[in-house]
């Protein structure tokens, strides 16, 4: 069994690292996966469940949407949408194997020109180290390193980079 180092830093708030099923949000693969799933579980439930079928064919349709939308790799951000009225400017950033896109914020993009993906960040992208902290805690933090910001898994990001404000 491997032991996960600890951090006892108090500039590293726990509280700002994203649980696991938040990491996975960015995985395309993921995401179809649990729509098949859900789409089985109410198809097995319509089956067995007669008094529900009328909402299970609903979710049904619901989640037949969200495949769609998700095989065509299409999606929109609807706090973008209601704020532009937009289609075009709302829908969200991929790259091309449909996984999201993210901003030097860690936030999810609509704007390919403004983000990559989150595995494709490194120190040379951020001017100061607590910019850097802000992406490494919103995307993955100490537990999921996957862009390797935290060279020696301390928990602080790209410590080379200036301390900044």
């Amino acid at each position: 069994m491997v032991k996960e180092k600890v951090n006892s830093d108090p500039e590293i708030k726990e509280e700002n690292k994203p649980s696991k099923a938040q990491n996975l949000r960015g995985s395309h693969k993921f995401r179809l996966i649990l729509i098949i799933i859900l789409m089985a579980i109410v198809a097995v439930l319509f089956i067995f469940v007669k008094k529900l079928r009328l909402a299970l064919v609903v979710a049904f349709i619901a989640l037949l949407a969200a495949l769609g939308l998700e095989v065509s790799q299409n999606d929109w951000d609807l706090g973008k949408l209601l704020e532009t009225k937009s289609f075009q400017e709302s829908k969200v950033s991929r790259d091309t194997e449909g996984n999201l896109l993210f901003d030097k914020l860690g936030n999810i993009t609509t704007d390919s020109t403004k983000g990559k993906k989150a595995g494709d960040y490194n120190c040379d992208d951020f001017s100061t180290q607590p910019e850097a902290q802000r992406f490494f805690l919103k995307v993955g933090g100490i537990g999921n390193d996957l862009y390797r910001l935290d060279g020696d898994k301390d928990g602080k990001a790209c410590e080379s980079l200036p301390k900044g404000q």
